[in-house]
């Protein structure tokens, strides 16, 4: 049992107040809360304090971009992110700035992080956002900018106030929508359809991407068929399904190839998920990877990173999830499908996928 489980309730809320009281000293007092929308016009220098790092979360957080895009189309966006990958998603949008690389683990790289943050404050935004509804790091860090207008979600595991917050909305939990959703609450708008994301190909990458797969093909001597469909068999945790499972949904899913040809996309590791019984493709480089990937008719795909950056290609996506919330995590792009398999035999999920396949493709 840990020390602070068998502590009194009232030390906890002891604690907080104390962290409270110790960030006001740090950071001085919260801004006022406006009783205006955020203004339609004047913001020209845009702030996003974005810290989950994650192929995944970095990929939805295109969509913000893009709505920032629609709203304040003159403005320039800088952006504090921890991902690694951020200048490959980030960089073909053309409103961005600049990027300010923040380490994972800023006590191991003090430097870093006191460069950057130094560079964050050395600008005085008209708008900083924090569009995490659950970080406490994010909204620090957006309490250390300078900005006339901050906004952010208000939750309980949000401590310190900004000039716009927007309550977490209890009917939307999608990771994609819910900073776009801040953005249009907070400007007094309400609009139905939000953005999927969006990688920002050009059409040269997608012709190199193209050609790539048609060498691949070829070095396998692969027929011509109806078209070709990707599968990506990689996940993290309890996300990744056994190879025995993979035996059996391809084995039910074999009356596909009569159509089309299967490719394996290869996870970073550099080795086969699938016993290397199918032309594969592999690179390291996640806009080269995209590339290829838009050639494909279709990717079936584990819940991971390579789901998002498939939808963010964009390429129809059939997603089959286990253990995580499809609400939170599902890809919500118009030729994008979830499977469920959770408890399911691998071959039912494999007709439910080959059904979906057989459907988009033949209205396509």
């Amino acid at each position: 049992m840990s020390r602070s489980s068998v502590l009194p309730p009232g030390i906890h809320t002891l604690r907080r107040r104390l962290a409270n009281r110790l960030t006001r000293l740090l950071l001085g007092r919260s801004p006022e809360a406006a009783s205006t929308p955020l203004p339609t016009t004047g913001i020209y220098r845009i702030l996003i304090c974005h810290t989950s790092h994650s192929l995944g979360n970095t990929l939805l957080l295109t969509p913000l971009l893009q709505e920032l895009e629609q709203t304040y189309p003159a403005a320039e966006i800088d952006i504090l992110t921890r991902s690694p990958v951020a200048q490959d998603i980030y960089g073909h949008y053309f409103n961005l700035r600049r990027l300010l690389p923040m380490p994972a683990h800023a006590v191991g790289h003090p430097w870093q992080a006191l460069r950057n943050l130094r560079r964050m404050r050395a600008v005085h935004y008209d708008l900083a956002i924090d569009p995490e509804p659950q970080s406490q790091t994010s909204r620090l860090l957006l309490r250390l900018a300078h900005a006339t207008w901050k906004l952010g979600f208000n939750g309980p595991r949000k401590q310190g106030h900004v000039t716009h917050d927007v309550a977490i909305p209890g009917d939307l939990s999608s990771k994609g929508r819910l900073p776009v959703y801040l953005l249009r609450t907070a400007s007094g708008r309400s609009d139905v359809d939000y953005p999927p994301p969006d990688l920002r190909l050009s059409a040269l990458e997608k012709s190199e991407g193209r050609l790539a797969l048609e060498r691949v093909l070829a070095a396998h001597q692969a027929p011509r068929k109806r078209g070709v469909i990707g599968i990506f068999a990689n996940a993290t945790g309890p996300k990744l399904m056994p190879p025995a499972w993979w035996d059996a949904f391809l084995l039910a899913l074999e009356p596909i190839r009569e159509h089309y040809s299967l490719l394996e996309i290869v996870p970073a590791s550099g080795q086969s998920m699938l016993g290397s019984r199918y032309p594969a493709y592999y690179s390291s480089d996640l806009r080269k990877l995209a590339s290829m990937l838009t050639s494909l008719d279709a990717l079936i795909t584990l819940d991971a990173g390579v789901m998002h950056l498939a939808c963010a290609s964009p390429v129809p996506t059939l997603s089959i999830f286990t253990v995580t919330s499809t609400a939170e995590w599902g890809p919500y792009g118009k030729h994008d499908i979830i499977v469920q398999a959770l408890d399911r035999p691998p071959a039912r999920v494999a007709e439910d996928v080959l059904a979906a396949c057989m459907a988009r493709t033949s209205s396509a």
